[in-house]
């Protein structure tokens, strides 16, 4: 029962997980960190089944890393969410396809903007201003749209991401109960308490 979250604002992108690996109806681990930082300004929040998230996110990982340390110069966020979305459609076509859906977000620096990808295991990318995956996607997807603010503040983001929660609490009855929430802006990728 997966969520996570994600919402651009006027220089920033606020991405949230939730904490909990379940398996069936066991409940194995409460803090899991289900969001990958990539680079010193991109990051991703995975979901799907347990070990092809895992093996997949630490792929993308590692290979942005080989690259900045190839080229000596990070990937932008655009470039990015195009290689990863291309990884996961060659893994599709292969015998071993990761079943893994993707919140790619990221502050691209050289033209001072914020960059929000929605990435599906079929390796489906658009570009968007906010998206959701797993089953809080059917009660935030509307919440999103209606309070969203492209140019809004990291607190307006905050409130908007908090409504989202909230709503996927109360409705979903396997609600997870906690959630971990990152954002990337000018000045990297930090952890933020709601």
């Amino acid at each position: 029962m997966e969520c996570s979250f994600a919402l651009t604002g006027k220089d920033y992108v606020l991405v949230a997980a939730d904490t909990t690996s379940a398996r069936s109806i066991i409940k194995m681990k409460i803090d899991e960190d289900k969001i990958k930082t990539l680079s010193p300004h991109l990051l991703m929040a995975y979901s799907g089944e347990p070990g092809d998230t895992v093996q997949f996110a630490e792929y993308i990982e590692r290979n942005i890393r080989l690259y900045h340390i190839r080229n000596l110069y990070p990937l932008r966020p655009q470039s990015a969410a195009a290689w990863i979305r291309r990884s996961l459609a060659e893994s599709l076509r292969s015998r071993h396809p990761y079943s893994v859906n993707l919140l790619v977000g990221g502050f691209d620096t050289a033209d001072q903007s914020p960059h929000l990808y929605w990435i599906d295991y079929l390796g489906t990318m658009a570009t968007v201003p906010y998206a959701a995956h797993g089953y809080g996607s059917y009660f935030a997807s509307s919440l999103l749209d209606r309070y969203h603010n492209p140019d809004g503040t990291l607190e307006e983001g905050l409130a908007t991401l908090r409504r989202a929660i909230d709503e996927t609490s109360k409705r979903l009855i396997v609600a997870p109960g906690k959630y971990m929430v990152k954002v990337v802006d000018k000045d990297g990728i930090r952890e933020i308490e709601l």
